[in-house]
């Protein structure tokens, strides 16, 4: 839902007007720009020669003049394909520019000098604290130091529903250009301007600063190599006509030569690197790089939070239950107790159970309320008659009560009893005392088993990280379909899991949104940090999910996927021209002299320049009809890399060989109706 309401958020913006398109597309053709595709820019210049060559009179005007518009034509259509991808990023840049513009802020002295000083935001800068109030706008980037608040991001995310940013929690950052809608709020600034979250969004959408991924240097390289080899093929043409007595004139070797090069591919290279980017931000993420979208292609292994990613998330307490020596009424009051200060679901949850199930009690005076903490993983109370009740998970409380439960068989049934049921059991004490266990039962996500089947056929495995116990992880992971499973993890733990990995030579990802998480967003090959995060989250992550939604990672992946599918499917459906433009070309231009090459004359083009002409117009013309692939992506089902690989050669391979065949021939035909050559 929220990708769609993005999407069709920017809906006016993306549709920008074809004059705008071909203006940019006319723009590319200076030679600053043409030099940027090497293998397009030899096209240009064979565009420059063939004109030269027809006004210095060494071809017939009229077929150096056709030629040389061809070649116009294809360089024209190239820098098109390139032109609409980055027309829908400035079309989205353009709304995410609004969001900012004539941002005014209440500057403060410090924290404890409240006088307010207003200003642009333009001049904030660093560690300035700024206090936004009901109804304005965010100036800068930041973490809520002080206060809480509802916010609209829907300038940046496209998605209406105000969400919570609260001080000193996991979802404290904000970002410049958002409404406040409720409450008041102290914000440190976290970024200069011109560095905050939406002026890099905006530099990346409108592609100033896209860096070529590694695939598209090495790919690039592969096609510069390719164009060098057939140039020194045409140079030495000349020598070879002139002894079998056959006069190859410079409009006829470049022309050529361009049929030869992967030009195709050449052209639409570009647009597929912009749109691999574009394809992300409609789906709500915003990839730091080009190489973040790719390499999300070649991810081994997923490492997955199960709450909020494979399961909804809300652990709700449905059971108590207690020892055999401790009463209903007494787990209960205690697990209650315990819980008065928890803000978490959880911790709500046993509030409400415990009322619901009858309990009338006095909250304590003067009680000291103990906070989870990940290293002791338990919360609780002091009371003040002695009593310190804690909840948390079983070894955790079994270090607490310093007593030896290990061999208590009623305590380690009642776990498992509750555990085997996938649900989280919740041990509570009394001081050296176990009083008995808590049911917390959560639900997997609807479908989420299919998509890591569809995870699983692409050869990518998934890791479950729980705070949960063994037991109650296995019921879950065996549920949900995860491959694997690592029960009761601390923040350090996926940090480790994720350099195991790696050292075996995996690309790993994983989702986090805490500043603890920070350590192993950096050290994952895909870092997906939730908007709702804290600002050290988002900075050590390369991408930034604005729905904040850990499952999008799954779709990520899928986009990666598709973007090098769609790449190496081009390519092989370019260099698969190739051939059939060969076969159209060079017996054509020397069967004549060389009788022995009519065994490859398998098209039997009506005449040398008529072949060379058909030739061209395909090369020409396939570019525009290849541009919504490039943009959309090749369409793909999970399989296995062979099974793709084994797909595009019979879809991109062998269809890049035939198609040609049959478009060559048929414009041959037109050519020598209408114009008799």
């Amino acid at each position: 839902m929220n990708t769609q309401t993005h999407v069709n958020s920017h809906k006016q913006t993306m549709a920008v007007p074809n004059f705008e398109v071909w203006k940019n597309a006319f723009v590319k053709l200076l030679p600053q720009h043409a030099i940027k595709n090497p293998v397009m820019a030899i096209v240009w210049l064979g565009t420059v020669v063939t004109g030269i060559s027809t006004i210095l009179g060494y071809t017939t005007l009229i077929f150096g003049l056709v030629v040389t518009a061809i070649l116009f034509i294809t360089i024209l259509f190239a820098n098109y394909a390139e032109a609409v991808a980055e027309a829908r990023g400035r079309g989205q840049a353009s709304s995410l520019r609004a969001a900012r513009e004539n941002l005014t802020a209440r500057r403060l002295n410090s924290l404890t000098d409240r006088q307010a000083t207003q200003v642009a935001a333009t001049e904030l800068h660093l560690n300035d604290f700024i206090e936004v109030h009901a109804g304005e706008l965010v100036p800068a980037d930041g973490e809520i130091v002080e206060g809480f608040a509802t916010i609209n991001e829907s300038a940046v995310t496209g998605e209406s529903a105000p969400v919570l940013r609260e001080a000193g929690t996991d979802r404290s950052g904000v970002i410049g250009g958002t409404k406040v809608l409720t409450d008041r709020i102290v914000v440190q600034v976290t970024a200069e301007s011109g560095q905050s979250f939406l002026d890099r969004m905006i530099a990346l959408v409108e592609g100033s600063n896209r860096q070529k991924t590694p695939n598209e240097i090495a790919l690039g390289f592969l096609l510069m190599v390719m164009t060098i080899t057939f140039l020194i093929v045409v140079i030495s043409l000349p020598f070879i006509a002139k002894y079998l007595h056959i006069e190859l004139d410079p409009v006829v070797l470049v022309a050529l030569l361009v049929c030869l090069i992967p030009t195709t591919i050449g052209g639409l290279l570009p647009a597929i690197g912009i749109a691999g980017m574009n394809r992300a931000l409609k789906a709500n993420v915003l990839a730091k790089s080009g190489k973040a979208v790719e390499v999300a292609g070649d991810i081994d292994v997923l490492l997955l939070d199960k709450t909020g990613t494979i399961t909804h998330g809300d652990r709700q307490a449905t059971s108590f239950y207690p020892l055999t020596s401790v009463t209903e009424s007494e787990l209960r009051a205690a697990a209650w107790v315990s819980s008065l200060a928890d803000p978490t679901p959880e911790g709500k949850s046993i509030v409400k159970l415990a009322k619901e199930q009858g309990l009338k009690q006095q909250e304590p005076e003067q009680a000291e309320f103990i906070s989870f903490s990940a290293s002791t993983r338990i919360s609780g109370v002091n009371l003040p008659n002695g009593d310190q009740i804690r909840k948390g998970a079983l070894e955790a409380i079994l270090k607490f009560v310093d007593g030896d439960y290990s061999q208590d068989l009623e305590l380690k049934a009642r776990v498992e009893q509750v555990a085997k049921k996938g649900a989280t059991p919740l041990v509570v004490a009394n001081q050296h005392h176990v009083l008995g266990v808590i049911e917390l039962s959560d639900v997997i996500k609807h479908g989420i088993k299919e998509r890591f089947a569809r995870l699983r056929e692409m050869g990518i495995k998934t890791v479950m990280v729980t705070g949960d116990n063994p037991l109650t992880a296995a019921a879950i992971a065996a549920e949900a379909g995860v491959d694997d499973y690592i029960a009761e993890a601390k923040p350090e733990d996926k940090l480790a899991c994720i350099r195991t990995e790696q050292q075996q030579g995996r690309l790993v990802a994983m989702v986090g949104d805490g500043t603890n998480d920070a350590p192993a967003l950096a050290q994952a090959d895909i870092g997906l940090a939730m908007n709702s995060g804290t600002q050290a989250a988002k900075e050590a992550g390369n991408m930034v999910d604005l729905d904040s939604d850990p499952t999008k990672l799954l779709a990520v992946v899928e986009i990666g996927k598709q973007q090098l599918i769609t790449r190496g499917a081009l390519t092989t459906f370019s260099l698969a021209n190739d051939v059939s433009k060969y076969f159209a070309i060079l017996p054509a231009l020397f069967a004549a002299a060389i009788p022995q090459m009519q065994v490859l004359n398998v098209m039997h083009l009506a005449s040398p320049n008529s072949a060379i002409l058909s030739a061209l117009i395909f090369n020409a013309i396939i570019i525009p009809l290849l541009i919504p692939i490039a943009l959309r992506g090749v369409k793909f089902k999970p399989s296995t890399a062979t099974q793709l690989l084994r797909r595009n050669m019979l879809i991109y391979g062998v269809g890049g060989v035939v198609l040609p065949f049959l478009a060559i021939k048929a414009i041959d035909v037109v050519i020598v109706q209408l114009f008799g050559l």
